[in-house]
């Protein structure tokens, strides 16, 4: 991942980090999980730190990869939401608790979208290097023939 790449990442994440902290921290009374509103959240960063590397996702294929990983963390999400009922000390616990797994999400989603970005840009690099070797014994095969 190069700085501009970081740079990027960094305000795409933090940006969805604080976004799902307000969450957390305004539904923690709420009589149902926050996790319907964080979907669209971190749905919209998975799709954003795809264009900073190139990858084309969908939006259901963002989604679906947003779901797993929420379904992976329901237990701290029931344990979020059961702290939650607690006034102020559950708007803290809750918000903090979705700052932090959005923003491990991000993070973890930012290296493996840096890493295919990485393995196509060495790919590219390597066909173009070979379509100039191959031009230039086209070249010199047709110098020598003329």
């Amino acid at each position: 991942m190069n700085n501009s790449q970081r740079r990027k990442a960094h305000l795409i994440i933090h940006s969805a980090s604080t976004a799902a902290a307000g969450v957390g921290a305004g539904m923690a009374q709420l009589p149902f999980p926050d996790a319907t509103v964080l979907l669209p959240i971190q749905t919209a960063m998975v799709i954003a730190l795809g264009k900073v590397f190139h990858i084309k996702l969908e939006e259901g294929a963002a989604r679906a990869l947003a779901t797993q990983f929420l379904a992976q963390k329901a237990g701290q999400m029931t344990a979020r939401f059961l702290a939650g009922k607690l006034p102020v000390a559950g708007n803290i616990v809750n918000g903090s608790t979705a700052a932090a797994i959005t923003e491990s999400y991000g993070w973890m989603i930012a290296r493996e979208f840096a890493e295919d970005y990485e393995k196509n840009s060495k790919y590219n690099i390597f066909l173009i290097a070979l379509e100039l070797l191959l031009n230039g014994l086209r070249l010199r095969y047709t110098y020598r023939r003329g």
